[in-house]
């Protein structure tokens, strides 16, 4: 996967999407928020994530839901 905050490996975590440059898998970030833990709390946890970071994976999916939703209404 091509994408300068999301990393796949087969050998980092057999294939598990993390941040880039880490071993935190993206999982582990979504549960935090379905969870009602706060990005600073996640972050806090996990201090080799970027908030940069975190912000580009939220817009990431935010285009690729809402993006192609309103690519498929046109």
């Amino acid at each position: 996967m091509k994408h300068k905050t999301i990393q796949t490996s087969k050998d980092l975590l057999g294939g598990t999407p993390v941040f880039s440059g880490t071993r935190v898998p993206i999982q582990t970030f979504l549960d935090y928020l379905e969870g009602g833990k706060t990005i600073t709390e996640f972050l806090d946890d996990f201090p080799t994530v970027s908030r940069d970071q975190a912000l580009d994976l939220l817009e990431t999916v935010k285009e690729n839901l809402i993006g192609g939703h309103h690519a498929r209404a046109a």
